[in-house]
């Protein structure tokens, strides 16, 4: 009975800690090799912080909750990456972000009410196109399923060694102006309005943030202890 006892005591306090976890399956879609990586803002650290991931295989995050973080894909990657490079080349990120441009999936995992908040963010530009389906169904999907690259506008390119588009920074990222980067003067919902470059981002993907100031159609919540599935080139 002591044991027994024990073992209620442990597992209500998992629960009241937030002992969920969710589990993240990643799903390459795309043509190419995609090396996905993981940030954690708040939290403990999920199982991996990066691998890589072959054209069509799935491979899996493991995160407990309560966690806040991000989610990208790095791509082209040798000794380095030409998007979402964070440091360490095609090896785990260990606590580092990716450099932009770079489509950002954000989590709060566990977050107010027992929810879970989630967005795909061009905040800091778009590299590849990504999708975010819950398992729970009642939860709405979101997605950035276009290829933003494609007419990226002028100033705001990288390319790669062939000459092609591989990603697009946004506004803030190619010029820092506090305009576009929502600082300064700008640094709030009154003053930041959307720019041209972030209109030419939210007509390609209107569930995506496409600058700072973006949350009234981009950002979804589930309830917590729901699975995730994230597809690159969906």
């Amino acid at each position: 009975m002591e044991l027994q006892t024990l073992f209620a005591f442990y597992f209500a306090a998992l629960l009241l800690v937030g002992g969920e976890s969710a589990i993240f399956t990643i799903r390459n879609n795309c043509p190419n090799t995609i090396w996905p990586a993981a940030l954690t803002g708040s939290g403990s650290q999920p199982s991996t912080t990066g691998f890589e991931l072959a054209s069509q295989a799935t491979n899996t995050i493991n995160i407990p909750a309560p966690w806040s973080g991000r989610i990208w894909a790095r791509t082209f990657c040798t000794a380095t990456c030409l998007t979402g490079e964070c440091g360490q080349g095609a090896g785990p990120c260990n606590g580092a972000g990716g450099a932009p441009p770079v489509t950002l999936i954000e989590f709060t995992l566990n977050g107010d009410d027992g929810k879970d908040f989630y967005d795909v963010s061009n905040v800091d530009g778009f590299n590849l196109p990504v999708s975010v389906v819950p398992e729970n169904s009642a939860c709405p999907t979101t997605s950035c399923a276009a290829n933003i690259n494609d007419g990226c506008p002028a100033g705001q390119e990288v390319r790669g060694p062939d000459g092609a588009t591989v990603g697009c920074k946004s506004a803030c990222a190619a010029f820092n102006k506090p305009e576009d980067c929502c600082t300064g003067e700008f640094n709030s919902p009154d003053t930041c309005k959307p720019s041209a470059s972030s209109l030419y981002f939210e007509g390609k993907c209107p569930q995506a943030y496409s600058y700072a100031y973006d949350d009234k159609t981009s950002t979804f919540t589930c309830p917590t202890g729901t699975n995730y599935q994230i597809t690159f080139c969906p």
